[in-house]
């Protein structure tokens, strides 16, 4: 499934039943040119098609991966390489020292 909601307003416009690249730009053709044109910015997960995607359809987007895929990344890599040196955590909260962000 693929959804499209506008953020800002919190509004659902469109459930596409599809994760196919041609039948979701389809859908997303049929919307006016300026309309299309007026989309500021694009969140999508990582797969990649959406790149292009985004690009025939919303010709002015800026395209942003959604934080929730990134970090999910992130983490999977990060006990990837943990399990291969074999790190152990001795620290309590020792782990998050890795992801947390650093305070200026």
């Amino acid at each position: 499934m693929t959804v499209v909601s506008d953020l800002e307003k919190g509004e659902l416009i469109e459930v596409i039943d599809s994760h196919q690249q041609e039948e979701i730009a389809e859908v997303l053709l049929q919307q006016p040119l300026e309309v299309r044109e007026a989309v500021e910015e694009v969140s999508v997960d990582m797969w990649g098609g959406f790149p292009k995607l985004i690009e025939k359809v919303f010709p002015n987007a800026q395209i942003v991966v959604d934080r929730f895929h990134v970090m999910k990344a992130v983490n999977d890599n990060l006990n990837k390489i943990r399990k291969q040196v074999k790190f152990k955590i001795k620290i309590k909260g020792a782990k998050w020292l890795l992801l947390k962000t650093k305070k200026t």
